[in-house]
């Protein structure tokens, strides 16, 4: 941009505070500094879309499982229908996806980005470096806003426009940049690619700007300066507005506006002293800064305006214009008038409310409460006992008729009565030692009279005040100062402190007259009642930190129901084959994923019948397995699971000794076949309880639980019958036997062995589950949290898996993340504690479990569903973090290492985090599994420790 310097004044509102910095338009584009800080274009510019859509497909491909994780979700990486896209995090870049949501969705700008074009001949002539990068990157931010209208994906990669934005930045790229900062640099280049584009022969000219046109405005300024008036028009982008000593964003423009008051000189003129400011041009699209830092002298360092500021979903701009200018000028004087008359009440208010001449003051009406409630008490009366009715030997009998006959008023005053020597004889509480009845009856008469008068007083002065306050407050509410409405369109945040947080954005959805949450890769349904409570501040470290509102009275900024496949379909060919092709490698990412996956076959380790099952599972070797290598494996792992309900298996052998005396082996089969699948089945149907799950006791139990086909059950019996370790007399050896030839039997179109091997997949899965469940209650239960810790996650994230199948897949998920979430909140104030301790040990042991387990599980927990109690512990946890910054007693050394920990404490997105697998566990036969399970179900509902086997 081009605007003079003097009128681009704009307060920064970064990390690195400042003063004043002329941050708008063409001052930072003259400065010297801006020539080193392009990125390296070739000379030659001859760039089309074909070839910027192929630099993009190289740059944007990925590992399938670098993005989809372990345990993925099919919703965590497709767009559901015409939803909004998320944005990924490459490393501290929430700032950038809060900025460009909010510019992407506002219909107008994106209409502009994508209808971006110039002429060959531009191209060719652009000589400038500045030209150059501003032709690319508009030309990336044209790709990144196409995805985003037609991807498949649930998230987009916005490396490639990063890549040229970060360029312009003196600082490290891993540093965060604040919203502001960036939106002034990108509206800059913007600006400068459009006006390319618009007036060739006149480039100072820039009325024709559609950015120009979209998001700057100007006012008039207007005052007195050492007795001489002056008047300036200014242009504004993002307006500037202070914070501090504000309630509400009418009182932070108002502030803005008017600067001075109009005070008497020593000669007969009265002289404006200061300024005012009257907005003679709005933009469509006006966008407040709100200054939420400040640079604390003491400490050296910026620090974070916590204090609480409320905006309106729909602020009238009538009282900030030019042209309203006589009609608000009144309502101020008025105004300030009715303030100053609250300023009086409220002194007198205060004369009442503290009340007296010392240093310690009251409210009166309660002072005069006091004093009639101690005129009010009397002395207990002493009824004298058989001992003390008898005069003692120092007592005279005048001092004994005065216990009995009180003296009079005159004999009192005349004769004051004596302290007691005896602190025993003391009144237990104050109260008057002689007082009449009419001294009572005029003391309460006065006091409760003065109290209701000052009460009435206090009453008055509170309604005067209040009438006073609403008539401030409708003091702009004529319908002539209702005629420019603007509505709220996005509401960006910063949670953390001054040098390290987190940024989203909460954008209103015309289409779906609705709030939502835009939190880099995460798009939710919100509310204006979560709006409030994240933006407002005062109650947390989250605040809102530029307020973005459009003109309501422009049709064209509001988008339809399907906008996004209309804007598709009128995108440039370049652009749709960009869009048709992501989606196409989208497919293909998919697709290679789910191959790898299928050969992740589980591998149980050999064991003979006295060893007990290994729960651990490792990949295999990809497509180099052989068929008849996966068969093996498919009948290790049903075999080992007929191994582990032999015992069920003998018995039922054992009850069909009359079958095969009589009838012969395979009668005795059939009876032992169908007797255990009747048993069997009639678990599957009883209510589990919370101490006891049928499911751990028979593989059976868990397939007729959750509807598994026929074939697949029965064939799973019959294996039970053809374990080889059923070898305990002849009959058991004739039935395995007959078992064995039949399971031979069984061909390919009886039952899909892909099937049959993933039923029994998920089964052990959930056994694996139920272990490290009960492990990690055990640990709890003894304290030891960091191994509980991984066990509980392990177990959530494996049970997630199962839960996606059906509800009766897996276990209790609500009992592992409670008691993940109490893991978390002691891990935390364990890792503060030895934080803040100082000794060098604690405080690298505190960072360690910082690190390896409380940052990798608050990972974990952001991106998946999170819920309400875990994001309030979540919010504990990096409160208390939060507390610790620029505190006075803290060492320094502390102070840097805890700058660089909060970034990844309080933005766990940026970053992939793997969190280590607990020692393997290997539990006994069923039976036992069961009464583990039930003593720990016992235990953590009475609260007593289980001894960990």
């Amino acid at each position: 941009m081009c605007f003079d310097k003097a009128k681009c004044k704009c307060v920064y509102l970064g990390t690195k505070i400042l003063d004043h910095t002329y941050r708008i338009g063409g001052v930072l584009g003259s400065s010297e500094s801006k020539k080193e800080l392009g990125v390296v274009v070739d000379n030659q510019l001859h760039v089309n879309f074909q070839s910027s859509a192929a630099e993009n497909r190289n740059r944007s491909k990925r590992k399938p499982c670098e993005v989809w994780g372990e345990n993925p979700k099919q919703n965590d990486w497709r767009r559901v229908d015409d939803w909004p896209v998320g944005m990924k995090n490459i490393g501290n870049t929430c700032w950038f996806s809060a900025v460009i949501q909010s510019l992407f969705q506002l219909l107008e700008f994106r209409r502009l980005v994508l209808s971006y074009s110039l002429p060959q001949s531009m191209l060719e002539n652009c000589q400038s470096r500045s030209e150059k990068r501003n032709i690319a990157f508009m030309q990336e931010l044209q790709c990144l806003f196409a995805l985003m209208l037609g991807t498949h994906r649930k998230f987009v990669d916005p490396t490639a426009s990063l890549e040229l934005l970060k360029g312009a930045f003196k600082s490290a790229d891993e540093q965060q940049q604040d919203v502001s900062e960036v939106t002034h640099k990108l509206l800059d280049w913007l600006e400068d690619a459009f006006q390319l584009s618009v007036n060739v022969n006149s480039p100072r000219d820039k009325s024709e700007n559609p950015m120009v046109q979209l998001f700057y405005g100007t006012f008039l300024t207007e005052g007195v300066h050492e007795g001489k008036t002056f008047s300036k028009i200014e242009t504004f982008g993002q307006y500037p507005l202070q914070v501090n000593g504000y309630r509400n964003l009418n009182e932070c423009l108002e502030g803005a506006m008017v600067e001075g008051e109009i005070e008497p000189l020593p000669s007969d003129q009265s002289v404006k002293y200061g300024q005012e400011r009257w907005f003679t041009k709005l933009p469509p699209v006006l966008t407040f800064e709100l200054s939420r830092f400040e640079f604390n002298q003491s400490l050296g360092q910026p620090e974070k305006i916590h204090n609480k500021l409320e905006f309106p979903q729909i602020i009238y701009m009538d009282r900030y214009l030019y042209s309203s200018k006589e009609i608000i000028q009144r309502k101020r004087e008025e105004t300030r008038k009715l303030r100053k008359q609250i300023a009086i009440l409220q002194q007198k208010l205060e004369r009442y409310m503290k009340y007296g001449s010392g240093p310690s003051r009251f409210p009166l009406p309660d002072m005069l409460q006091y004093v009639l409630e101690f005129a009010s008490t009397k002395l207990p009366l002493v009824v004298p006992s058989a001992q003390d009715s008898q005069m003692t030997p120092a007592q005279s009998p005048a001092e004994s008729s005065t216990l009995i006959n009180p003296p009079s008023q005159q004999e009192f005053m005349s004769k004051p009565p004596q302290p007691s020597c005896l602190p025993a004889e003391m009144p237990e509480c104050p109260a008057p030692r002689v007082i009449t009845e009419e001294e009572m009856s005029l003391v309460r008469t006065c006091l409760q009279r003065w109290r209701s008068e000052i009460e009435q007083d206090i009453q008055d002065l509170k309604d005067c005040i209040t009438r006073i306050n609403q008539s401030i407050g409708q003091m702009y509410g004529d319908p002539v100062l209702r005629q420019v409405p603007y509505c709220l369109h996005a509401v960006l945040v910063h949670e953390g402190q001054a040098n390290a947080g987190h940024y989203w954005a909460y954008i209103y959805d015309q289409p779906r007259k609705s709030w939502l949450k835009y939190n880099d890769i995460s798009v939710t349904k919100s509310s204006w009642e979560e709006v409030e409570r994240d933006s407002y501040g005062g109650l947390r470290n989250a605040s809102a930190y530029c307020l973005m509102y459009i003109n309501d009275k422009l049709s064209h900024f509001i988008a339809e129901t399907g906008q996004f496949q209309k804007e598709v379909e009128l995108l440039p060919s370049e652009l749709q084959n960009y869009i048709q092709e992501d989606n196409w490698r989208l497919e293909r990412e998919v697709e290679e994923w789910e191959q790898e996956q299928s050969c992740k076959i589980p591998q149980i380790e050999p064991s003979t019948p006295s060893e007990s099952q290994d729960f651990t599972s490792e990949s295999g070797q990809g497509n180099t397995r052989s068929v008849c290598f996966c068969e093996h494996s498919i009948c290790s792992l049903s075999s080992e699971h007929a191994r582990i309900a032999k015992d069920q298996t003998a018995q039922a052998i054992a009850n069909t000794a009359d079958a095969y005396e009589k009838n012969g082996v395979e009668a005795a089969l059939y009876k032992a076949f169908h007797e255990e699948y009747s048993r069997l089945y009639l678990l599957a149907k009883e209510t589990p309880t919370p101490h006891s799950d049928p499911r751990l006791q028979h593989v059976l139990i868990y397939f007729l639980r959750n509807n598994a086909p026929k074939q697949v059950v029965e064939r799973t019996l019959l294996e039970q019958f053809a374990d080889r370790n059923l070898s305990y007399d002849e009959r058991s050896i004739s039935i395995m036997q007959v078992a064995r030839g039949k399971l031979k039997e069984i061909g390919p179109d009886d039952v899909n062995m892909e099937e049959y091997k993933k039923w029994h997949e998920d089964y052990s899965l959930f056994r694996k589950v139920s272990v490290y469940l009960l492990t990690g209650l055990e640990l709890y239960q003894n304290r030891k949290y960091q191994e509980a810790l991984t066990y509980l996650v392990y177990a959530y994230q494996s049970n997630a898996t199962l839960l996606m199948k059906g509800p009766n897949r897996g276990v209790d998920e609500s009992l592992i993340a409670l008691y993940r979430r109490k893991c978390l909140l002691k891990l935390n104030d364990m890792a503060a504690a030895l934080f803040v301790s100082s000794a060098e040990a604690d405080v690298l042991e505190g960072i360690n479990i910082l690190n390896e387990l409380i940052i990798p599980c608050m990972h974990l927990i952001i991106n998946n569903d999170i819920s309400k109690d875990d994001l309030d512990a979540i919010e504990v946890m990096r409160n208390r973090w939060c507390s610790y910054l620029g505190q006075e007693d803290m060492d320094a050394n502390l102070q840097m290492k805890l700058g660089e920990l909060l970034p990844r404490l309080l933005d766990c997105s940026a970053e992939v985090i793997i969190l280590k697998e607990p020692p393997k566990i290997r539990p006994n036969s069923p039976y036992d599994l069961c009464s583990r399970f039930a003593a720990v179900m016992e235990s953590i509902h009475g609260a007593a420790p289980v001894t960990v086997k």
